[in-house]
């Protein structure tokens, strides 16, 4: 699935939907360009070509190849964000407890990643980028991403499921980058392994059955 097949059903038919649509076919262009031969190889000629518009319509709705890919960037990491949400909240619904809003958004974190594996690869590998002129985007595109877990944390903490000693942000981070880092690995070297099997694994290890101790239970 190309990143902007799971809103282009909402957003072509909303106000300005022909222009999003058009920004889709770039956004997924561009992501797939890139994955194959990097951002300094990769061409607005060659976007344009592949996303089927004229290079005119690439500069119309980006300034330029550097902003195309921020907002790429934005716009994927944003779907990941209201992804992990969604997660949470429907587990909150259905009266789940916190390791179950964290395994479930576990899993919604899966999903996305088998759904974009070129998006995700791009991603983790701008993360160890400082000089790169989206940088500060892709700084607070992930702190919003890694807030919807360290929310879920919190509200573990004061309703007493979970230890008050908990590091909130740093583990929130790391439960984001063992999801990310786990799916990478499983796509590349272990294909053959079903996204019910990963994640049963990482279930496992964040209910503590790795260790025998719980996630800072009381």
């Amino acid at each position: 699935m190309t990143i902007g097949a799971m809103e282009s059903s909402r957003t072509v038919d909303s106000g300005g939907g022909r222009r999003q649509a058009t920004r889709q076919k770039l956004y997924e262009a561009a992501v797939t360009l890139i994955a194959e031969q990097g951002f300094s190889a990769t061409t607005v000629d060659e976007i344009a070509e592949r996303a089927g518009v004229a290079k005119g319509t690439v500069y119309y709705n980006f300034a330029s190849k550097s902003v195309l890919f921020e907002e790429l960037l934005r716009h994927g990491v944003g779907l990941l964000t209201a992804s992990l949400r969604e997660a949470s909240e429907k587990t909150a619904r259905d009266g789940g407890s916190t390791v179950d809003a964290l395994d479930a958004m576990i899993r919604a974190g899966l999903v996305f990643i088998d759904r974009y594996p070129a998006f995700t690869q791009l991603y983790v590998a701008e993360l160890w980028r400082t000089n790169r002129a989206w940088q500060s985007t892709l700084m607070v595109v992930r702190q919003e991403a890694v807030a919807v877990v360290e929310n879920v944390l919190r509200d573990g903490i004061a309703n007493g499921e979970l230890s008050d000693e908990i590091d909130t942000p740093l583990t929130a981070s790391a439960l984001v980058g063992m999801v990310l880092v786990a799916a990478l690995d499983w796509q590349a070297f272990q294909p053959e392994r079903s996204l019910d099997d990963v994640h049963s694994a990482l279930s496992r290890l964040l209910q503590g059955r790795v260790s025998g101790d719980g996630l800072g239970h009381k």
